[in-house]
């Protein structure tokens, strides 16, 4: 992999950024990713030339558990070969009345535990990973702007929210001559880009690097789900193992007319370059013009991983971006419905 600068920071990161939700986290009582995967996973995606590493405060079962298994493996390795990534917001301790939010109360307790579950002294990138209605931005914004001075953390980022949201803290931080956020981490792929088009409108305009998140759909851009059923688009063939053959939520969340037609563009295109529908939806984000775009990729094995990291190798020419983003539209040019 190449390195990119991050947005208009003075970092180069990785152009892939390795994402650890699955890290510690238990569905229907199994882990998904063990410590010993997840180390696994560690290793092969630094030996590829990924130094970008993502995760969360409440990511792992319970909450906590894969910043834990990060800082295990860093205590092996030199920490500024990394750039590591975490959030908060959502709640960390269901006792506590004051266990979530962006409150400065929260904020602080929540550094604190990353840091000593990282076993390092300062996070790369800090992300608010969500807004809070609850607190006045300003609060949050003073907050973080504190973090930073202190050398806990060096830059701060923007998970989900409303374009307007990401604009009122741009232009709170502006006039209160606080840090602002450099990164955004939204949901967007191929098939979705259009629904939080104002939101990216923004991060071009302010130099934003984006990070989208499940920027696979959560697996359906790999091209291993089929149609199941031609009059509902949300209906699909989930081979066992898969993510759709035990989330319910799966084909209401990713499955649409507009992402089948999408997939088939990718598909399309993945036969003429050679390459996995996965790698060319991954790419087709990579080369976006406006803006800097990292996607952060979720890989539970090491096939997965390299399968993912192949999107450096593939290029995509300006038609077939086109006919990618294209797909999404009827032949009467109005939108395909999610």
């Amino acid at each position: 992999m190449e390195y990119r600068q991050l947005g208009a920071t003075g970092t180069a990161v990785s152009e892939l950024c390795f994402g650890t939700w699955r890290f510690g986290r238990e569905t229907g009582g199994v882990v998904e990713t063990g410590r010993e995967e997840a180390h696994e996973l560690l290793d092969a995606f630094t030996e590829r030339g990924g130094n970008f590493i993502d995760t969360a405060n409440v990511y792992g079962t319970p909450s906590g558990t894969a910043e834990s298994y990060i800082g295990e493996w860093l205590d092996e390795r030199d920490r500024e070969d990394f750039v590591l990534a975490s959030k908060v917001y959502f709640g960390f301790d269901p006792d506590n009345p004051n266990g979530s939010g962006l409150s400065r109360t929260h904020i602080r307790n929540q550094i604190d535990g990353t840091l000593d579950r990282l076993g390092t002294d300062y996070l790369d990138l800090y992300y608010i990973h969500r807004w809070d209605e609850e607190t006045p931005i300003e609060e949050t914004l003073s907050t973080l702007n504190g973090l930073v001075d202190d050398g806990r953390v060096h830059y701060l980022g923007a998970s989900t929210m409303a374009a307007w949201q990401l604009t009122k803290a741009l232009w709170k931080s502006d006039v209160y001559d606080w840090e602002p956020f450099s990164v955004t981490q939204p949901l967007a792929h191929a098939a979705y880009y259009e629904d939080v088009g104002d939101y990216l409108d923004v991060c071009a305009d302010q130099d934003l690097a984006v990070c989208p998140y499940s920027p696979l759909a959560g697996g359906f851009l790999t091209g291993k789900y089929e149609r199941a059923d031609p009059d509902n688009p949300q209906a699909v063939k989930a081979p066992d193992g898969s993510r759709g053959s035990f989330d319910e939520q799966f084909g209401e969340y990713y499955a649409s007319e507009r992402g089948w037609h999408v997939l088939d563009a990718i598909r399309s295109v993945a036969q003429e370059v050679d390459a996995t529908p996965a790698q060319v939806a991954l790419r087709w984000l990579m080369d976006q013009e406006a803006f800097t775009c990292i996607p952060i990729i979720g890989a539970r094995t090491t096939d997965q991983l390299d399968e993912n990291v192949g999107a450096a190798d593939v290029s995509l020419s300006d038609d077939q971006r086109e006919r990618i983003y294209e797909a999404r539209f009827t032949e009467e040019g109005s939108r395909w419905g999610h």
